[in-house]
């Protein structure tokens, strides 16, 4: 991989439901390249947080339509990953 690890994660996304996942299962939530795959996903994550992933899950999030005034638009579509890690392992970067 000749990527920097920034060009496919982009965020963690601290939300309601991952909040719960974190708590319940282990997992995070990030904001990823809508190109990237899982495996490349893994590799990224290896290299910005020394972690082994266990499982990841992706979706595709539909940009929704928008109006300002007369105008109408939408906003873009984008990537999530949800990513599973082993019991006992977390990433303390993203620990409140």
């Amino acid at each position: 991989m000749n990527k920097n690890p920034r060009e496919i994660i982009f965020e963690p996304l601290i939300t309601e439901k991952g909040t719960h996942l974190k708590a319940d299962d282990n997992a995070y939530l990030f904001a990823v390249n809508k190109n990237a795959n899982k495996i490349e996903i893994k590799w990224a994550l290896e290299k910005m947080f020394n972690v082994k992933a266990k499982k990841i899950n992706t979706i595709m999030v539909k940009g929704k339509p928008k109006a300002m005034g007369q105008y109408i638009g939408m906003r873009p579509d984008w990537k999530k990953a949800i990513v599973f890690l082993p019991a006992g392992e977390s990433i303390e970067e993203l620990e409140v």
